[in-house]
């Protein structure tokens, strides 16, 4: 994205009102953020118009604890949320909130919302945890989310007028688009109601498709476990003559997933994303491209996104979930079928190995750095919140955790730019231009 489209957005936070109350914080003085830290949005000074002056150049708030804040810790009470689809990390940001709130800041009512909204619309039929750093001490090696989850939406009316009863002055709210739009919509309601809550996002998507927020959490862990699958497909494809390993991994909108599991798993033959689609049939499409490599090499290993291909089912009827998005067919098992049907057609003898690890790669526990990522996320959203910032969602951006307001980071979905580095990378990686090539044939290695 440009830094001339960029500058259309309003990167302003909301806040409930100025912060007059000393930190609680025993910190150095340069150690806080001072209200006017800023952080570019675009670090590339290419980009940048020239003769710019500075304040045109577009940029976020710098996230950070500061030295004066809204809310009176002594007076305050939060609620955490986790909403939509599991993903590796949700628990370590739980604990990361739950310690910050509680050890920081002193904040003693800390409570989880059982099944993300669907529990905060009905308290009475699942009523809320209390949280604290002993409660929470080992839930990071732990799977999915000891709060559950939902999907759906809620009438905001009702989410606000309980947070009022249980007079809950911060909201956090974990999960992806659907739940920071959520978010949005509790925070105009209170807004319009005038009351002082705190509503902030920590960005979960495992695809890695919320804007301007960095890397999401779990990311990283997904491509790690995304390994042994695609190793396995690997083994089983190349044991056997014209083997095929199908490996389909998760990607509703976004190949993020898929293209960096083909990087660090360099066996893949063939990564097939939703931003760079290619035909199935005809000439130059995969159906010819992998009889193509079964004749230079008896094996072939692809990586596809659940959300590749999906034009290939215009004849169905399209399908919502209860968060209203539009339900994937599955391209995976499509694949295979047509895989099987053109080489029997062909009396070209295959042996078809399909993998979905979806399921258990999303529900493990966060490995390496994505614990550290989950715990500074929660650190940074809990600074917001006790500063007065609303509608907003953390992440980070050019070195510096920032404060992302959240009708920015949903405006649109982060996807592969397939003219930028990293498709190109995957382009290179696995070759599998020349395979769509019949010109290839002729051409010497």
């Amino acid at each position: 994205m440009s830094t001339a489209k960029h500058a259309s957005f309003d990167f302003t936070v909301d806040r409930l009102g100025p912060c007059r109350i000393p930190s609680p914080l025993q910190l150095q003085k340069h150690l806080f953020v001072d209200e006017d830290e800023r952080t570019l949005v675009d670090c590339d000074l290419r980009s940048l118009t020239p003769g710019a002056a500075l304040d045109d150049v577009p940029s976020m708030e710098t996230a950070g604890p500061r030295s004066l804040i809204f809310h009176p810790h002594y007076l305050s009470r939060a609620a955490i949320v986790t909403c939509g689809g599991l993903c590796p990390g949700i628990n370590s940001v739980i604990k990361g909130i739950v310690e910050t709130l509680h050890s920081e800041y002193g904040v003693r009512e800390i409570y989880g919302i059982p099944y993300g909204y669907a529990g905060l619309a009905r308290p009475q039929d699942h009523p809320p945890r209390l949280l604290d750093p002993d409660g929470v001490d080992t839930i990071h090696m732990e799977g999915g989310s000891i709060l559950g989850t939902s999907r759906g939406n809620q009438e905001a009316a009702i989410l606000v007028q309980n947070l009022v009863n249980m007079r809950i002055n911060m909201l956090f709210t974990i999960g992806g688009d659907g739940t920071l739009k959520g978010a949005q919509a509790i925070h105009q309601e209170a807004r319009r109601r005038n009351l002082e809550i705190s509503i902030v996002g920590v960005p979960k998507t495992v695809d890695n498709d919320i804007q301007f927020v960095g890397r999401s959490f779990g990311f990283e862990t997904a491509v790690y476990q995304s390994t042994q699958v695609i190793t396995a497909a690997h083994m089983e494809a190349r044991s056997i003559f014209n083997g095929l390993g199908i490996v389909k991994l998760m990607g509703r909108d976004s190949g993020f997933i898929s293209a960096y599991a083909t990087l660090a798993n360099p066996v893949v033959n063939f990564c097939l994303v939703p931003e760079y689609q290619v035909a199935l049939d005809g000439p130059n499409g995969l159906l010819k491209a992998i009889e193509r490599r079964f004749r230079k090499k008896s094996h072939a290993v692809i990586t596809v996104a659940e959300g590749y291909g999906q034009h290939l089912f215009s004849d169905l009827p399209a399908q919502r979930d209860a968060s209203g998005n539009l339900l994937k067919h599955d391209i995976g098992v499509y694949l295979c079928e047509r895989f099987k049907a053109h080489f029997q057609e062909l009396g070209i003898p295959v042996g078809l190995k399909y993998f979905d690890p979806n399921y258990s790669i999303r529900s493990v526990s966060a490995s390496g750095t994505d614990q550290i990522l989950c715990h500074q996320l929660a650190e940074y959203a809990v600074h917001a919140a006790m500063s007065g910032r609303t509608n907003m969602v953390v992440g980070f951006r050019n070195g510096n955790f920032v404060n992302v307001p959240i009708p920015v980071a949903t405006h649109e979905r982060q996807k592969i730019d397939v003219n930028g580095p990293i498709w190109k990378s995957v382009m290179a990686c696995t070759g599998q231009a020349k395979y769509f090539d019949p010109s290839h044939q002729s051409r010497p290695e």
